[in-house]
């Protein structure tokens, strides 16, 4: 059970079933919809969150990393070789090549949030979580966030900074920054500022 370095970009993917949780540990890859996928892919690591259908002992919750290796475009019919009928099989999705998967030194529960689609995070953050909200990147290290966000871009995609707050200069990264991820209601005190 390792540590994340301080400074990775780490991204948040959901496994919707323990058959993605396999592949992921036995194939070394998790895919993600191009239609629903999130700017930045080219991230350093990328944690697994369980939903419901892991069952009462590993649903809502982060038990699993890995170090991402690379990525490519592929349709789904090139990943389920054995479903060329399926109803998605043309669709398109990014295929992350994956390391060895890592336990989490003590996992990271959901408490309220149980519905998150993709959120990033830092390693330092990640290193020290006990809940998925303390994942969240708060203000003082969203400079940080921004920075590793903005390193990871493709080029074609990166702007020049303008005026003293680049966050608010690039769409794409205020975009990266705060919409992938369904906030809790305001009553569970998660989000703060």
């Amino acid at each position: 059970m390792q540590t994340v370095p301080e400074e990775a970009l780490i991204l948040v993917g959901v496994l919707p079933e323990p058959r993605d949780l396999e592949i992921a540990r036995l194939l070394g890859w998790y895919r993600i919809p191009l239609k629903s996928a999130p700017k930045v892919i080219d991230v350093d690591f990328l944690a697994f969150y369980q939903t419901g259908a892991f069952g009462e002992e590993h649903r809502w919750k982060i038990e699993y990393f890995c170090p991402v290796r690379g990525h490519e475009l592929v349709t789904r019919a090139d990943l389920f070789r054995d479903e060329p009928d399926h109803r998605r099989a043309h669709e398109e999705y990014y295929k992350l090549s994956l390391g060895p998967l890592e336990m989490v030194r003590n996992s990271i529960k959901a408490d309220s949030w149980k519905r998150i689609t993709f959120l990033y995070t830092l390693g330092e953050l990640f290193n020290k979580a006990a809940t998925i909200g303390e994942l969240v990147v708060h203000s003082e290290n969203r400079q940080i966030l921004w920075r590793s966000l903005r390193e990871h871009l493709p080029t074609e995609q990166r702007t020049e900074n303008i005026g003293d707050d680049p966050i608010l200069d690039d769409p794409a990264m205020l975009e990266a920054l705060m919409l992938w991820m369904e906030l809790p209601e305001k009553k569970n005190n998660l989000y703060r500022n």
